[in-house]
This record gives structure tokens, C-alpha cells and sequence, in this order.
């Protein structure tokens, strides 16, 4: 069974893989949550380094800036590896890492922050108004890290922009490119699918299975939902 969410510690020396999903409520394995991630940061006691490897589509945006934060006001030295692919707010924990390292063959994702939302035009133009003050903050961070100009970077991120390893190392998103081989196939295609410009490479690596059925009937349950609110708003 694919263990997609763990911490472990030995010797103050503590790994943590996060190859799922960002969620705002645990359900799954596959998942991660911020109250998930704290609890179990918490079980790991005093430790001087955190190697922590990510192989995720994304989620929610909320509970992956938490992880951010929780990661850098940590007092250990956090080393991330992207193990094959760190996508929307799973770029973003990335960024906390004190070193970033690229698998080789690796890729990183980021975009402006989206939801789904319904109810009359003053809750939309609200929901509108959140939506950007969100992405700001993560332009924010994304600026700090790369020290891209604020402007370039929302322009990076409204293009939905999908980075090689070796790109990200170049353009600063990353400190170190690794020969190691990138894996990907935990990332579903079905995580994926919510994307607009994912890469054929990236579609042909990854698994088409490995959420359970569960999972696949609440996505499908999602995808039904945003069905019917385009149809209510006539798109």
C-alpha cells in the first residue's frame, strides 16, 4: 500500500512525504490537512532537520499555506525534495524549504488560486474580491522566495505555468537539480484533470488508478456539481 502521507524521526533527523492531495478535512489516506500535518509534526518532537519530499497535485489553498507557515517558523532545517511533481499549493509548501531540490525530470506547477462558488452577484463579486486578496498573498510568497518581481510573478501564475526541473532551478523556484529519477504516479490523472495546460508528458507518467473508489465517486460528485452551477450562470 502506497504510503502517501508520513513523518518519521531518527536520530533528529525527521522525513516527511506528502504525495496527495491538500485537503481542508482528512478523509482519505491519499490526503493531507493542516491539522493532520500539526499533529503530526507535533509527534515528532525536537528535531534539527526535516528532509520533505512532495509529489502532489495540490488542493486547498487554505490548509497548504498553513503547512507553509508551519514549516518555516519551524526551528529545523528543512530540505525539500520534489520527487516528481509539486502542483498549485503544493508548489507553495515547497517553497518553505531551506534548500529545494528537483528529481531530475521533476516539475512544478503554479496558477491563481480558484474556486467554486455560488449565490447572487454581490456573494460572486465578494468571492471575486477574496480570490485576489488570496492570490496576492501567494504572489507574495512566491516573490520572496525567487526574488521574480511581484508583477512577473502573477503574470507566471494567470498563464498557469508548468516548470521543468531545470527551469525552476534557472529561474529560481529551486536551489539544486538531483540526477535521482522523478516518479509521479501517485498523482492521479483524475487530480490532474482540474488543470488546463498539464503537459502530455506529465498525463503520460502518472498512474490512471490510485485513489480509491471512494475518492473517484466524491470527485465525480465535484464534477457534477460544477456542471450544474455553469449551467445555472448560463456558461
Amino acid at each position: 500500500m502506497t504510503n502517501y502521507f508520513q513523518m518519521k524521526a531518527d536520530n533528529g533527523v525527521a522525513q516527511i512525504d506528502i504525495f496527495g492531495q491538500i485537503v481542508s478535512e482528512k478523509l482519505f489516506d491519499e490526503e493531507t490537512s493542516a491539522s493532520s500535518f500539526r499533529d503530526s509534526l507535533k509527534s515528532l518532537g525536537d528535531v534539527s532537520t526535516i528532509n520533505l519530499s512532495i509529489n502532489s497535485g495540490g488542493g486547498s489553498v487554505w490548509d497548504g499555506v498553513a503547512i507553509y507557515n508551519m514549516l518555516k517558523s519551524h526551528k529545523a532545517t528543512v530540505n525539500v525534495y520534489v520527487e516528481g511533481l509539486a502542483a498549485s499549493i503544493a508548489s507553495v509548501i515547497a517553497m518553505a524549504g531551506d534548500t529545494i531540490t528537483m528529481r531530475s525530470g521533476s516539475m512544478m506547477m503554479v496558477h491563481m488560486p480558484w474556486t467554486l462558488s455560488q449565490g447572487n452577484a454581490e456573494e460572486m463579486r465578494k468571492t471575486a474580491d477574496t480570490l485576489e486578496k488570496t492570490g496576492d498573498s501567494i504572489v507574495d510568497i512566491y516573490s520572496e522566495r525567487t526574488g521574480i518581481p511581484s508583477d512577473d510573478i502573477r503574470n507566471i501564475m494567470n498563464d498557469e505555468t508548468w516548470l521543468s526541473a531545470e527551469e525552476a532551478v534557472e529561474q529560481g523556484w529551486a536551489t539544486k537539480l538531483d540526477q535521482k529519477e522523478a516518479v509521479m504516479n501517485s498523482v492521479p490523472k483524475e487530480i490532474l484533470g482540474r488543470f488546463s495546460n498539464v503537459p502530455k508528458n506529465v498525463l503520460a507518467r502518472v498512474e490512471k488508478k490510485t485513489l480509491s473508489q471512494d475518492r473517484l465517486d466524491l470527485i465525480e460528485r465535484e464534477k457534477q456539481t460544477l456542471k450544474l452551477l455553469k449551467d445555472e450562470i448560463g456558461e
